[in-house]
């Protein structure tokens, strides 16, 4: 028996269902952009990560950049793009699946980080990060919830999320106040309308942020107080602290000399006088256990050849991606052989 329109409408939110390649395995995670459900290639077995976007107006320049900066980038630490396609509903954006989690849950299941594991981690983030940039691509949000990981006793972290993502070439200047507030360079708060700002600087203060987090668990500029009391400024109070407060370290856990001078040299608030990834690169405490070929691996990297889905068709599909869905269109046997689907 047929269900009724309004409960076929709902359940029809839940995509993964008439292109045919892939089956739903669970949800992963959802947010504004839309959500990421974890899926299985009927061909190969193979799980990805597929992300969608509603169709309509929320596919715009940024979701074409997002999309075009990602398919570039073939790297250990970086989120592997497979494709994009377009379902009834939704573009679907198909990614390499990391098991393991994102940082954020690993540190709070840990209750902070070692230097040991800190500097693990780290490692990881900084040579994925200098790639990107290397191939022209800065973050401009990377975060603890923005780092997946592949599982296993020393898991490897991988970029993801190019969101708020800019060329150096193709898109235009970073110049918006976007990404995560804690994160958030000084540069970047303090922008105006108009004004342009270094996104690869500003991507290394939230490496800073990052290496912080994994220690301490809790964010630089952050105050307990104010949190506890849920003051309704709070956020506000946060990040005019990032603009005019010095950085500085609590004396507990204890941290090496030279952690504490590699942190100095990144939480410095002028972006001209800050570390560069370069430097970093070079730093004693970074280069304390570094893996063999760590420092030459993004040469090589950047002479690989995508022979991922062209950037044509990508585009033709972000394109068509831009119409809004019409359920009308669709017809209610196609409708109801989808749920089929999706409910076995």
């Amino acid at each position: 028996m047929r269900s009724s329109r309004s409960s076929r409408t709902a359940k029809t939110t839940t995509p993964c269902k008439g292109e045919g390649r892939y089956r739903k395995i669970r949800d992963i995670n959802s947010g504004s952009f839309g959500f990421v459900q974890l899926s299985e290639d009927k061909v190969t077995g193979e799980l990805y990560a597929i992300k969608h976007i509603e169709r309509g107006p929320k596919i715009d320049k940024h979701v074409l950049y997002e999309i075009m900066n990602h398919r570039n980038l073939l790297h250990h630490h970086v989120v592997q793009f497979k494709e994009v396609y377009l379902s009834a509903r939704h573009l679907c954006i198909v990614m390499e699946y990391a098991p393991g989690g994102d940082m954020l849950e690993y540190v709070k299941k840990k209750n902070g980080l070692n230097e040991g594991e800190a500097r693990w981690f780290f490692q990881q983030l900084i040579v994925g990060l200098d790639y990107c940039h290397q191939m022209g691509v800065a973050s401009r949000d990377i975060k603890l919830e923005n780092t997946l990981l592949d599982g296993g006793p020393w898991p490897l972290l991988k970029i993801c999320d190019f969101g708020y993502s800019k060329h150096e070439q193709f898109n235009s200047k970073p110049g918006s106040r976007v990404g995560t507030p804690a994160y958030l360079a000084p540069e970047v708060i303090l922008n105006k309308r108009g004004q342009t700002y270094d996104g690869k600087k500003a991507d290394i203060w939230s490496c800073g942020v990052f290496l912080y987090v994994m220690i301490f668990g809790a964010y630089p500029f952050d105050n307990p107080e104010e949190r506890k009391r849920n003051l309704p400024d709070k956020l506000q109070r946060m990040i005019s602290r990032i603009v005019e407060s010095p950085f500085r370290l609590p004396p507990f856990p204890a941290l090496s000399d030279e952690l504490k001078d590699l942190l100095d040299r990144i939480m410095v608030k002028d972006p001209k006088e800050r570390i560069t990834v370069e430097g970093i690169m070079r730093h004693p405490w970074f280069q304390t256990n570094l893996p063999d070929g760590a420092m030459d691996m993004n040469k090589k990297l950047q002479k690989q050849k995508s022979g991922i889905q062209s950037e044509t068709d990508i585009a033709a599909i972000v394109e068509e991606a831009k119409i809004p869905f019409m359920e009308e269109e669709l017809g209610y046997d196609f409708i109801d052989e989808a749920l089929a689907q999706q409910d076995d």
